[in-house]
This record gives C-alpha cells, sequence and structure tokens, in this order.
C-alpha cells in the first residue's frame, strides 16, 4: 500500500472511531501552514508517537515528552503543534467524562447525518464553512486548541461528517 493510500481511502468517509478521529484531527493540526497531504503523510509517525493515536495514553504526557517527540527527524517538529495533539486528547478525555464520547460529540453538531454541501464547481468548494466556525468555538470552550474555523472545517470534511458534492450538469 503507497504513503497515501489510507489517506484516500479514509479521506470523506464517514466515521465513529475515536481513533480515527483523534487521528485525522490531529493532522489537522500538524496540517495547518502546511497542506493535509504533507500532514498525512506523517501517519505512521503521529502512530508512534502519539501511542497509536490512543488518546487516553496521549492525554497523561508531559513536557518531556513533547522534546522527545520533537526531537525525532521524521516528526514535524512544531512542539506548539504537538501540545495541542496532548491537550485535544486531554479534551477528548474529559468529554468521555461527562459521559459524551468524541464522536458522538461530533456527531451531534449535524443531527447524526452527514452534513452535505453542495457546490457549482470544485473552484466553489470553502475551507470555511459557518458549521466549522461553530463547532471550532464549541470545541475551543470545550478545552481543545488549534482549532480554528479552518482546520476544524478540513476535520470535519476528513471525517465525512461534512461531505462536498459537486451539482453535475
Amino acid at each position: 500500500m503507497k504513503k497515501y493510500d489510507w489517506y484516500s481511502q479514509q479521506w470523506g468517509q464517514p466515521t465513529r472511531d475515536a481513533q480515527m478521529l483523534f487521528l485525522l484531527l490531529t493532522v489537522g493540526v500538524f496540517q495547518a501552514g502546511l497542506s493535509w497531504k504533507a500532514a498525512a503523510s506523517k501517519r505512521e509517525v503521529f502512530l508512534k508517537h502519539f501511542c497509536n493515536m490512543d488518546y487516553q495514553k496521549v492525554a497523561g504526557f508531559f513536557e518531556e515528552d513533547v522534546d522527545r517527540i520533537a526531537e525525532d527527524p521524521e516528526m514535524i517538529r512544531n512542539k506548539r503543534k504537538i501540545r495541542a495533539v496532548i491537550q485535544n486528547a486531554r479534551a477528548i478525555v474529559m468529554l468521555e467524562k461527562e459521559g459524551v464520547s468524541f464522536a458522538d460529540y461530533l456527531w451531534d453538531f449535524v443531527g447524526d447525518v452527514a452534513l452535505v454541501k453542495h457546490y457549482e464547481t470544485l473552484d466553489d468548494i470553502s475551507n470555511t464553512l459557518p458549521e466549522g466556525r461553530r463547532i471550532a468555538k464549541d470545541m475551543k470552550n470545550r478545552g481543545f486548541t488549534f482549532v480554528g474555523p479552518v482546520v476544524t472545517t478540513i476535520f470535519l470534511k476528513a471525517a465525512g461528517i461534512v461531505q462536498d458534492a459537486i451539482w453535475s450538469e
């Protein structure tokens, strides 16, 4: 399987898998300032350093873990982004302590049904949506970080929660 096959096969596929959602959110955090594909190419590195995307384990990381991860030359070595992944893991754990899974939290915003956005052409597709801004704001209020409107909208699209459709002529 090629390096990007998982990305091509996963992108836009509706998922409720907590580890996949955490992986996609992590890719979203790291893609800020880069391309989604550049960040997605680091999947194996993310899996290695973030306990196979076990957010409960990642939530227990400390600053020395940030330093250790940032030393890997294969990693996108931005310590702010590494800290954001750890903070986001902690936010997911807090949701669970409230009795809400990360998947249920996200899917509740769209009434448990993928939100399909229709566009005339590929050029019309937006990287920010009102729903993305609303969810980003709520996520920030719940302790998530590096989840601005663009990152959140793209993450929601990657997770299949929001889907783009082009009107056929």
